[in-house]
């Protein structure tokens, strides 16, 4: 199963090219640029681990490619993921995200329905390695 969260997530991977091609939009916008990593990708999991700092102030892609490669040379098993940060009002709020890494060995999500009192449910997430 492919995990789709963010932008793009519908397409297939994007080549570095295009990874490139969508940080300089947003570096033309004025965004700053943020890289993250995980090993869950639950849905509910919105804090995946920083990779250094945000980068404030770039005029070019290939400062974040640097910081990307340095990424997936140590967590190439991981997702991986750039978000683009709005400061405009004043508020750090991600404007866009797009996973640009994925291990080769994709989590799996199962949505899992009980049924409870009367005709209510409740429904919970579970996440396993393919094998």
């Amino acid at each position: 199963m492919r995990i789709t969260q963010g932008c793009f997530s519908f397409l297939p991977d994007l080549t570095d090219d295009q990874i490139s091609t969508q940080v300089e939009y947003c570096l033309r916008k004025g965004w700053a640029i943020g890289v993250e990593y995980t090993d869950d990708p639950h849905p509910r999991n919105t804090y995946w681990e920083m990779w250094g700092n945000p980068m404030f102030d770039l005029k070019d892609a290939k400062g974040v490619m640097m910081e990307l490669d340095a990424c997936r040379k140590v967590h190439g098993n991981d997702y991986i993921r750039i978000n683009a940060f709005d400061n405009t009002r004043a508020v750090e709020s991600v404007t866009m995200s797009f996973i640009v890494n994925r291990p080769a060995d994709e989590t799996k999500l199962k949505l899992a329905r009980t049924d409870t009192n009367g005709r209510s449910q409740t429904y919970s997430w579970t996440t396993a390695r393919n094998s």
